[in-house]
């Protein structure tokens, strides 16, 4: 997922991101609280309506942004104390706060509120940390629970978003196209023996994202009937039973809340805070409180085991991570969405990633080259700017060079995400026969 950290991917218009077949981004609920302000987003009908983007939208739940203020903040039972890096105003985070400003932030899949454990730790402050997590978690899904239908997308029907022009995964969206998580599921590259939801969870109707579809059922398009820009329905049906093609009513369609794993490095609380977090219930798991400064064969490990307890027929989230590599890694071994700023982030300093490993544009050596970024990579950059003139503009600090090496960065990523799928289409095509 490329991340739009304040509803913007830095440099890149919207329609460029769906050029290169972006079907999701990410918003951070922390930087967008404080600026433009979550009533603002709100009255637009939410990030979709405010950021003319007709994708699918995923919010953190601020935690993160809060854990790394370090000096700034103060935890308590009852949530976070935190100044603004903006003007150094004091502002309080809760997990029912964290939600208020997720539901009117209106993206398809919200976290709750958790507490990102530092590294390193000790097992006392871990297991605290998992603890808290767990608790905000049972409180986060209680607001939610209780004010889900406040969601803004019902409240501004008659803006329009522009219609989502075509992308270069187009292909991905018809009824053959996988879903994501069910997809590596029957790969046969996870755990069979991965717990299912268990039995005595809480009922909780089953939530829809926009698009009147089950979470993880990620299609190319992902608006429908009751947001802004979506499509007229062919039929109107208000008869669900026994019927998958009845249009879902507006009490139906909700946002998605997943659980956040905490545990810091310490394999045993990770299972526990799996446990715990199954039990209460959510629609989607994401492993957090990683890539905080810990050894990269450690997250691995930790990744790994925590795998092992989650759902294997839940979407399987692991935040901020990672590089290309490991992205396939991850894919293989069953996590099924993953964000990270490192491609944005890389290419506004010049680092590019290519089928031949990385390259440091900025590097005397380029120069005069004459050749492609990456022969082999068949993005707007590639096919008609030379290396020698992507070091010019870097050199010469013009704001283009951020712009076109990001369009590189975020094609290379989603080009490497769409061989994943193809590979995983290919195995269970071998498996069918």
């Amino acid at each position: 997922m490329p991340v739009g950290t304040v509803a913007s991917v830095k440099g890149i218009p919207q329609e460029t991101l769906e050029e290169l077949g972006a079907q999701i981004i990410l918003g951070n609920t922390y930087h967008l609280y404080l600026r433009p302000g979550v009533e603002t987003v709100r009255r637009m009908g939410g990030l979709h309506g405010f950021m003319a983007w007709p994708g699918a939208i995923l919010t953190d739940s601020g935690g993160f942004q809060v854990f790394s203020l370090n000096e700034l903040r103060k935890v308590t039972e009852e949530g976070v104390t935190f100044r603004s890096h903006l003007d150094g105003s004091a502002h309080f985070f809760s997990p029912e706060s964290a939600m208020e400003a997720q539901i009117g932030l209106g993206a398809d899949i919200i976290m709750a509120f958790d507490e990102c454990t530092e590294y390193p730790a000790d097992g006392e402050r871990m297991r605290a940390s998992m603890e808290m997590t767990a608790r905000w978690a049972a409180r986060s899904k209680k607001y939610f629970e209780e004010h889900k239908g406040e969601v803004p997308w019902f409240s501004t029907q008659e803006q329009q978003i522009p219609p989502r022009s075509a992308t270069r995964n187009d292909n991905e969206g018809g009824k053959n196209s996988p879903t994501l998580h069910s997809g590596l599921r029957s790969s046969g590259r996870t755990n069979t023996s991965a717990p299912t939801q268990p039995a005595s969870a809480p009922t909780q109707a089953t939530p829809l994202l926009p698009n009147g579809g089950e979470v993880g059922h990620f299609q190319a398009s992902w608006r429908s009937p009751g947001q802004p820009g979506a499509p007229p329905p062919h039929h109107a049906k208000t008869e669900r039973a026994g019927d998958p093609g009845a249009v879902p009513t507006s009490a139906e369609r909700t946002q998605a809340l997943f659980g956040i794993i905490q545990g810091g490095m310490d394999r045993a609380l990770r299972r526990e805070s799996a446990e715990r977090t199954i039990e209460i219930g959510f629609p989607g798991y994401a492993i957090g409180g990683l890539s905080v400064g810990e050894p990269r064969e450690l997250t691995r490990e930790i990744v790994e085991s925590t795998l092992e307890h989650l759902p294997a027929d839940k979407p399987r989230y692991l935040m901020g991570v990672g590089t290309p590599e490991e992205i396939v890694e991850y894919a293989k071994l069953g996590i099924d969405m993953m964000d990270c700023v490192l491609p944005t982030r890389a290419a506004r300093h010049g680092l590019l990633f290519t089928s031949e490993g990385k390259i440091s544009i900025k590097q005397a050596r380029y120069a005069q080259d004459e050749g492609p970024l990456d022969a082999s990579c068949g993005c707007r950059v590639c096919m008609r700017y030379s290396r020698a003139y992507l070091r010019h503009l870097y050199a010469s600090s013009e704001v283009l060079a951020q712009v076109l090496n990001t369009i590189h960065n975020l094609s290379f990523y989603l080009d490497t995400m769409r061989r994943v799928r193809h590979s995983i289409q290919l195995e269970e095509s071998s498996l069918s026969l």
